[in-house]
């Protein structure tokens, strides 16, 4: 039975050089409307885990958040879901630090009215201002992970950072913890303290 991942895969293989086809059945069948277009998996973690605090179902409402593998992707996505492709309504969640790639592709593909929404840094760091060091390090100790934290902030590199910027390096130094604790921080936000980036993405959808 087709689902969203299915549309996502195809998507994806599409977007490597395969055909377009079956993307373009599965929009049908599975009413897509709109692509959110993030990074990687972790950004995909915290738009879901926000919805559902939100009691909102994405999929069901025709909502696709798709991973891209890298934000230099974004072009090929823009034009193969956007105006030149599948025509679907674009958005988009991304560092500032890819804001230019995002704006490029999205003027390629003649989807600029449609817009974006940019991080400060990246969504990490934006998650972790809002929550505070204290919070996000009582989070990593739940999660079982304040051995680990404390190994890391021994090392020689970690001196002259700030308690958030080494948060932020840690969330990434081993594979799976930026998408473990992309759902794990949103979970643990004041609703009232979102990140604007974030909030006014889903508000958006």
């Amino acid at each position: 039975m087709a689902d969203m991942e299915s549309f996502r895969e195809t998507v994806s293989a599409w977007a490597a050089g395969g055909s377009g086809d079956t993307a373009r059945d599965l929009t049908e069948a599975l009413s897509v409307r709109t692509v959110v277009l993030v990074e990687g998996p972790s950004d995909v973690a915290a738009v879901s885990a926000l919805a559902a605090r939100h009691d909102r179902n994405l999929e069901a409402e025709g909502v696709c958040v798709l991973s891209m593998g890298g934000a230099m992707s974004v072009a090929r996505f823009t034009s193969l879901l956007g105006p030149p492709g599948l025509d679907l309504r674009l958005t988009g969640l991304c560092d500032v630090g890819e804001r230019r790639f995002y704006a490029r592709g999205w003027e390629r593909a003649g989807a600029t009215e449609q817009g974006f929404f940019v991080c400060a840094a990246d969504l990490e760091d934006e998650l972790i201002r809002a929550l505070g060091v204290t919070r996000v390090t009582d989070l990593v100790q739940a999660q079982g992970d304040q051995r680990a934290l404390q190994t890391f902030l021994r090392q020689p590199a970690q001196r002259g950072r700030t308690p958030q910027q080494q948060l932020r390096r840690f969330l990434g130094t081993k594979k799976g913890r930026k998408i473990h604790y992309g759902r794990v921080l949103v979970e643990a936000l004041d609703l009232a303290r979102v990140p604007a980036p974030l909030d006014d993405l889903l508000a958006s959808l």
